[in-house]
């Protein structure tokens, strides 16, 4: 029983320390740039960007507008009780804040953060783009740049400043999904 009792203990002390660094979430140097903002897909509301989806664009729009990324990548799929894809919704929002089309790519096959990214590569690839700043919520950002570095794409990150997560009774939840789901990538890869 007491070995029982010590693997318990490794067990929740392995949990705790990846909950930390989830919640600590990647450096974000200052200074960072790249070719293009990679925007994690979030709920739409019909034809419109979810609060947490509209949080994360606007932090894309802010890098394009400061010159930190000459284009956003915008991602995402329609869902069936949606009349518009993630990333065309996405696309809508930013170029009524003033993004031009032109600088504006999307993907619109993924549904999930690993398909997000894989199909953000390949749109990089097929453009020429060599790096890329990663937006999303701060607590979601950590398990995406593991998954990045799977994916051998050059990235860095950037926190959507004004996430929807700011409560603890929003941040555990979101904690709680984000340590099992980077247990689940990292058990089968997705």
């Amino acid at each position: 029983m007491k070995w029982l009792r010590r693997l318990g203990l490794a067990l929740a002390l392995w949990l705790v320390g990846i909950s930390a660094l989830i919640a600590l979430g990647p450096a974000e140097p200052p200074e960072q740039s790249g070719d293009v903002a990679i925007v994690l897909g979030a709920a739409v509301d019909d034809a419109e960007p979810s609060p947490v989806f509209a949080a994360r664009l606007d932090q894309a729009i802010e890098l394009y507008e400061s010159g930190k990324v000459e284009r956003l990548l915008l991602t995402g799929a329609r869902s069936a009780e949606d009349s518009l894809s993630e990333a065309e919704a996405g696309k809508r929002y930013a170029m009524a804040r003033g993004v031009r089309e032109e600088a504006i790519l999307m993907e619109e096959n993924s549904r999930t953060t690993f398909q997000n990214l894989t199909e953000a590569r390949a749109v990089m690839e097929r453009e020429e783009i060599g790096t890329a700043i990663i937006v999303s919520d701060p607590l979601h950002l950590w398990r995406a740049m593991r998954m990045a570095d799977r994916l051998d794409i050059d990235v860095s990150a950037s926190a959507a400043t004004e996430t929807r997560y700011r409560s603890w009774s929003t941040q555990l939840p979101f904690l709680l999904r984000e340590t099992y789901f980077i247990h689940h990538f990292w058990l089968f890869g997705e």
